[in-house]
């Protein structure tokens, strides 16, 4: 029989009694969940009036109002449903206002019956009207560093209140877990960028150039990703908007297009409408004797007619295909010479990976340009050389 060494026993038993639980823990019963954040400009509720003129002011400046979106509304160890909780949200929205982040957070602990925590934090919305006053590094400082919060929850803006977007007609939705899944409709849609998760907002802030983040507008309990807000890489706050169609331009100069369609008018005003099957692009700088700087933008895509409201042009032969193709084509160019005046003469700003690929091709260049980066682009010249083929026309036959 083998002797067991008394001290391989004693180990034995330490670790089964320090490995049996979470001695720090807490139930989930317990706490507060919040799976967005809207921020906003500072504007009291008439709740938080009503609890200010009652005494219940603190020390602080109405700088900006901050909007939990808590779920579930009760906690699964709560009260079974009652007949009055049908048709009614599942999560309930908080706000504070003041000029701290976490001074709000902390706030909420005299007003909820649980602690907050962020673990399952999907969303933060912040109104443009806000950043236009406040740096953005300034508003999301707390959230950078609360290690409560995962640096994959998705940043968006939103020419509204930011707050509204938080409340949908459709009452068994969340709207917070709404707006994170929205942008996984990429696929269907070249009007949807990449999301900016807080990693990649924490680099594009510290890089000091300007960039840009989806925007969402609000309309009667429903909500929409439409065109994206600038924010200046000098100043950190947000200096205008890019519509739906400069969105799209966009992610074409990006290569970021993974669906969607393009869609124009033929030579009798009818509409034709491409379906996007694949596409790519590819920037090349090109720097002169002289140092001069400019670009050329190489697109090509491969597609469907998938739409053709004119009767008589059912023609599937070459020259039509390639007639059409040029439409479409043409089309494209409109959207993108655009989305160039946008950048170059409206706000003077470059957000479409322009200067990421001087940086790669020519590292010296971009060391010399960078801290002047938006100005110098201003002058740049870029052209674009733009190929689309038509693949086939969906079911039709002629």
């Amino acid at each position: 029989m083998c002797k067991r060494h008394p001290l391989l026993v004693l180990l034995a038993v330490t670790l089964l009694i320090t490995q049996s639980g979470c001695w720090s823990s807490k139930e989930i019963e317990d706490l507060s969940l919040y799976t967005g954040v809207a921020l906003d400009t500072g504007e009291l509720s008439s709740t938080e009036q009503t609890l200010v003129d009652e005494g219940g002011d603190y020390f602080k400046n109405n700088k900006l109002t901050a909007t939990l979106q808590i779920v579930p509304k009760k906690s699964a160890g709560g009260a079974s449903k009652s007949s009055n909780s049908v048709n009614k949200p599942q999560y309930i929205n908080v706000s504070e206002t003041g000029d701290s982040v976490l001074e709000i957070f902390r706030q909420f602990s005299v007003r909820l019956d649980r602690p907050i925590i962020g673990h399952h934090l999907k969303v933060i919305v912040i109104s443009t009207k806000l950043v236009e006053q406040q740096k953005i590094e300034q508003l999301m400082d707390f959230m950078l560093r609360d290690n409560d919060i995962r640096p994959s929850c998705v940043v968006f803006l939103s020419t509204g209140r930011a707050s509204d977007t938080f409340t949908l007609k459709d009452k068994d939705d969340i709207p917070s877990f709404h707006l994170r899944e929205m942008v996984r409709n990429r696929f269907r849609s070249s009007k949807v960028m990449k999301p900016v998760n807080l990693s990649t907002l924490d680099a594009r802030m510290h890089s000091k150039q300007s960039f840009v983040l989806q925007n969402i507008i609000e309309a009667k309990g429903d909500i929409e990703l439409s065109g994206a807000g600038i924010i200046k890489g000098e100043t950190g706050k947000w200096i205008g908007s890019l519509d739906q169609d400069d969105m799209r331009s966009m992610n074409w100069i990006k290569g970021d297009v993974n669906g969607g369609t393009i869609k124009t008018y033929n030579n009798k005003h009818e509409t034709i409408t491409y379906e996007i099957k694949s596409a790519k692009s590819k920037i090349t700088s090109k720097i002169t004797e002289d140092n001069k700087v400019s670009f050329h933008v190489n697109i090509e895509s491969d597609g469907r007619l998938i739409e053709n409201w004119d009767p008589e042009q059912r023609s599937t032969k070459i020259g039509s295909l390639k007639e059409r193709e040029k439409i479409f084509e043409e089309r494209l160019s409109i959207m993108l010479n655009h989305l160039m005046q946008q950048m170059q003469s409206t706000y003077k700003v470059e957000v479409a990976g322009f200067g990421e690929r001087l940086s790669i091709e020519h590292p010296k260049v971009w060391k010399k340009l960078k801290d002047h980066w938006d100005d110098t682009f201003s002058k740049v010249p870029v052209t674009f050389s733009i190929k689309f083929t038509i693949t086939d026309y969906g079911s039709f036959n002629e």
